[in-house]
């Protein structure tokens, strides 16, 4: 077996094993929570070795494993397909690359165009964000075929691509105020807005929640922060 494969497998075993045990965290946390809002309405004493032995945690627990391992599947999926980075294409592998996942954007470019440079930034920024969109640069020099085929005049030239058809398209900066300074988040709403990229990033509300748990959880129960 490949040793760069082996090596892969295990990352891929213990990043599962850390999400695993958060998840079992959380849901302890949130039965612990429930219960204990429940008993002290009627003055209870709260048993938590009794609640992490609960078969509705066990059950809520592989619910979520189960959850978080497919999610994972999907994840390394598309970094397989090169999602989650900014990357370099030749023309030869252009129409694999777009027509290979539903969401792409490519950016026609030209090395020596400080416009271009700018919407690099740009596009580098928000890659690793939106792992469901890949996006792309093509040198626009070494891909005269396609230049001529989309009708490409003006760079920076940013075309999207839904299920490998090429849609709306950013033409210079005209959508994005007409100024080389502008803000990442303004390119990110205009690319939301047009669909090529999701708004709502899942994990980050998970974390955000999860943390609020805690809180809500180490208040009701009135323990330290060493408790956890």
């Amino acid at each position: 077996m490949d040793p760069d494969s082996v090596k892969s497998t295990f990352s891929n075993l213990a990043m599962g094993n850390v999400m695993a045990a958060a998840a079992r965290n959380l849901q302890k946390e949130m039965i612990v929570q429930e219960k204990t809002q429940a008993s002290s309405s009627v003055n209870d004493d709260i048993d938590l070795d009794e609640l992490m032995d609960d078969p509705e945690l066990e059950k809520l627990h592989a619910e979520r494993i189960a959850a978080l391992q497919k999610e994972a599947e999907k994840r390394q999926k598309m970094k397989n397909q090169g999602h989650g980075e900014y990357r370099d294409i030749t023309e030869g592998d252009f129409l694999g690359e777009v027509t290979g996942s539903e969401l792409v954007i490519c950016h026609f470019y030209h090395r020596e165009f400080y416009r271009c440079k700018i919407m690099d930034k740009h596009l580098k920024a928000l890659a690793p964000k939106y792992l469901g969109t890949k996006f792309l640069r093509l040198d626009a020099e070494n891909a005269p075929f396609f230049i001529s085929k989309l009708g490409i005049k003006t760079l920076p030239c940013v075309i999207l691509f839904k299920k490998g058809i090429a849609g709306d398209r950013l033409v210079g900066f005209q959508d994005l105020g007409a100024k080389d300074d502008f803000p990442t988040k303004r390119l990110e709403n205009l690319l939301i807005k047009k669909g090529i990229i999701i708004e709502k990033e899942k994990d980050e509300d998970e974390d955000d929640y999860s943390e609020s748990k805690r809180t809500s959880v180490r208040s009701s129960l009135n323990l330290g922060s060493d408790s956890d």
